[in-house]
């Protein structure tokens, strides 16, 4: 550069041709400057690229990705396939036709019930008409059959002579008899575990124990109908050993759940080896505020008359249909619900709902004739309700497949609408669903929210760190129905199950056709 610098310097003192001269030469030096500097460039690349070459394979076996590199997981083709399952979703009634027959036509189905039994052979003629491999996974069930449940307050403050107060109540799931007479005994109302701990032995010793612990219904409005529920869910499954242990002759709890009718509401109970059981039943919420007024009044005595009888264990089975896939059949995307529900009501919501959620997942796919390039996996379980013998018959039966279980789903929170879905994944799975959630903004379910959990029966997945998700449903109106007699098939509003199968068939295909693994 100094030289070029020179020459412009001297040109000026320079006639004409010399001037020229002088131009040519400071071009010719500049030209081979240049030339030296592109040689000397490119010589140095080679080399690097030379060594880059050897040295690789010996660093990785993986070249390492562009730092702006993102990988692609939904290709142009699935997001319209996506798209296209959506409004088909919209415009069908399939899933209300399944939830509908398996509510009405067959009823309650109870695990062990000949209503379980029709149910499975329902789903599994269905799927086979669609062309699903069908197979009946064999799981033996608990049969817990309901007798008579009868109360009445026979003793209290203020009583008209020769009178009663009736008691609307119904035996908890699992629960032991009474004797057939029934048992007379005082009551003692408590608000929580802690206020009974507090109480001497002999003010519990042979009375019923009445847990009067109310569901929230205020952060239930608040659409946070889980929460509710299990804040007060662990008085029906653990009151009952709690009572027992300072020598209650019966427990009763205050129903669980936000409902207004005079409705018990049933569920499963249970018992610890080694402390006696005892009969445990739900009153309704009024009733237990009725026995909670007058014991703190006075002495208020019961008979209470629970039959329930646990008989042998009944086969059953889950029913399992596949729609192959065409590039991984061996890679798993499960969409599925519980089929047995409580006897009360007829398990429209929970979780017939679920049931036909997915069914309609398989018939979208054969309707649109796509071809998934992994297997979906539709999935009926038996005895979710009281004992989960159906996911743990299945983590016995596939855990060696697990690591191939690409991703899962298990719908069991009603039917009400979706406002997007629950993952139970790595925080990264969440940025990967965005364009998912995109299409499922149309309905208004785009929403994606990071889960601790998402269903009881693909609970041994999730352990396993397998992918699960599942619409996240407006919980607001949920907990006044579920597992009372009120749970009917009016308790579904037709659009707002399609919006469900909607979500579980877009997310269930995104998945089953993602270009790259999920992580783990």
């Amino acid at each position: 550069m100094a030289g070029s610098l020179d020459f412009a310097r001297d040109d000026e003192r320079l006639d004409l041709p010399s001037r020229q001269l002088a131009r040519n030469s400071e071009m010719f030096f500049a030209f081979r400057y240049r030339a030296f500097i592109v040689g000397l460039v490119a010589t140095i690349t080679a080399t690097l690229t030379a060594f880059g070459q050897t040295v690789r394979p010996e660093a990785s076996s993986t070249p390492a990705a562009s730092p702006s590199a993102t990988p692609i997981f939904f290709a142009d083709q699935t997001l319209a396939d996506l798209k296209q399952l959506r409004q088909a979703a919209l415009a069908s009634d399939y899933a209300f036709k399944q939830v509908a027959h398996l509510a009405n036509n067959i009823g309650p189905r109870l695990t062990g019930s000949v209503q379980a039994a029709k149910a499975v052979e329902y789903v599994a003629d269905e799927m086979k008409a669609l062309g699903c491999d069908v197979q009946l996974e064999k799981v033996m069930v608990p049969h817990w059959v309901r007798g008579v449940e009868t109360a009445e307050l026979t003793q209290f403050p203020g009583q008209a002579a020769g009178t009663t107060q009736k008691i609307v109540l119904c035996a908890l799931g699992g629960s032991v008899s009474t004797p057939p007479e029934g048992i007379n005994a005082d009551t003692v109302c408590v608000r929580d575990f802690e206020e009974l701990k507090s109480l001497p032995r002999e003010k519990v010793n042979g009375k019923i124990v009445l847990f009067n612990h109310s569901f929230d219904k205020k952060i239930a409005a608040q659409g946070h109908g889980g929460e509710a529920y299990g804040q007060a869910v662990v008085y029906r499954s653990d009151g009952p050993v709690a009572a027992a242990k300072l020598g209650a002759t019966a427990c009763l709890i205050r129903s669980v759940g936000g409902a207004d009718y005079r409705i018990p509401h049933t569920g499963q109970t249970n018992y610890e080896d080694g402390i006696p059981k005892i009969p445990a039943a739900a009153v309704t919420a009024e009733d237990a505020d009725l026995i909670a007024y007058l014991a703190a009044q006075g002495e208020t005595r019961m008979h209470l008359v629970l039959t329930p009888q646990t008989l042998p264990d009944v086969e059953s089975a889950n029913v399992i249909a596949d729609i192959k896939g065409s590039e991984h059949p061996e890679q798993v995307v499960i969409v599925s619900g519980h089929l047995d529900s409580w006897d009360l009501g007829t398990g429209a919501i929970d979780d017939g709902a679920g049931v036909a959620v997915a069914m309609e997942t398989a018939h979208l796919v054969r309707q649109l004739h796509l071809k998934p390039k992994r297997t979906i996996r539709v999935i009926a379980w038996m005895n979710e309700e009281n004992g989960s013998r159906g996911s743990k018959q299945y983590a016995k039966d596939h855990a060696s497949e697990f690591a191939n279980h690409f991703a899962v789903n298990e719908t069991d929170g009603g039917a009400d609408h979706p406002i997007g879905l629950n993952l139970k994944a790595k925080p990264e799975v969440k940025k990967i669903f965005e364009p998912v959630a995109k299409i499922l903004q149309e309905i208004g379910a785009g929403t994606l929210n990071l889960s601790e959990h998402i269903g009881a029966d693909i609970e041994p997945m999730e352990k396993a760190g397998v992918p699960a998700f599942s619409p996240m449903q407006d919980s607001r109106f949920y907990f006044n129905y579920h597992h009372t007699p009120a749970d009917t098939l009016d308790k579904i509003v037709p659009r707002e199950l399609q919006e469900n199968a909607a979500v579980v068939a877009v997310a269930a295909y995104a998945v089953a056709n993602a270009e790259q693994s999920l992580p783990r």
